[in-house]
């Protein structure tokens, strides 16, 4: 659920930026644009109200909209989460860093890690071929 979790980050960060006057424009304008994509693809009336208030705390956004992000599909719209990059890198950049992870190949570090990870990014070594006999 990595879509919604970036989604609550970064609309806890643009509400926390302007409960706190440290919103610029840029990040008034990320927000509010945000708020705008994802109103726009919930159906639900409820959502849409949730979606109204300004919380700073992404375990609150979560419990009120993220099944509403998972079931509409916003969590996997392109377009919502590159806003959600885009708010998060003006309003929270530290937290940013955090969902700015691309993986190309993959070498058996699969699943969900709850702690930090460090990984080794040294070049892979081929195993060893069978002795010919």
């Amino acid at each position: 659920m990595a879509g919604v979790e970036l989604i609550v980050a970064a609309l806890a960060a643009g509400a926390s930026a302007g409960v706190t006057n440290t919103a610029t424009a840029a990040v008034h304008d990320a927000y509010t644009g945000l708020k705008r994509l994802l109103d726009g693809r919930f159906g639900d009336r409820d959502a849409g109200q949730a979606l109204a208030a300004d919380e700073t705390a992404p375990g609150v956004w979560q419990a009120r909209i993220g099944d509403h992000l998972a079931a509409s599909g916003a969590a996997d719209d392109e377009q919502i989460l590159a806003a959600a990059r885009h708010l998060l890198v003006l309003a929270a950049p530290e937290t940013a860093k955090e969902f700015n992870i691309k993986v190309g190949t993959n070498y058996g570090a699969v699943g969900h890690f709850a702690g930090p990870v460090s990984f080794h990014q040294a070049p892979s070594v081929p195993p060893a071929s069978p002795a010919a006999e």
